[in-house]
């Protein structure tokens, strides 16, 4: 990854632009509100991918889901007034 992100990009697919999340959490050039988006955007996707592997689809987003929720935490302890995280999410507002 290069030093300069694209911020719309990686919120468009966090899994393409980042290892995990705490690279997120690290990336330079990014504010903790964009870090924030992305990282809730990535929540949301895993979560989905939740969802499909339940209905029989193949995958193990389970522990990733997991360290993406706690880099939110650290970087965003109060949060925000969403409901708790479920495997049916609307999807995260930008």
């Amino acid at each position: 990854m290069g030093a300069t992100i694209d911020y719309q990009k990686a919120l468009d697919d966090p899994a393409a632009h980042f290892s995990d999340p705490e690279a997120v959490r690290s990336a330079p050039g990014l504010t903790t509100e964009q870090k924030v988006a992305i990282l809730r955007q990535w929540e949301y996707d895993q979560s989905e991918l939740a969802v499909a592997q339940e209905e029989g689809m193949p995958g193990n987003g389970a522990p990733l889901l997991q360290r993406i929720a706690e880099t939110l935490m650290e970087l965003d302890p109060v949060g925000d007034d969403r409901p708790a995280p479920t495997k049916h999410r609307v999807p995260p507002s930008s």
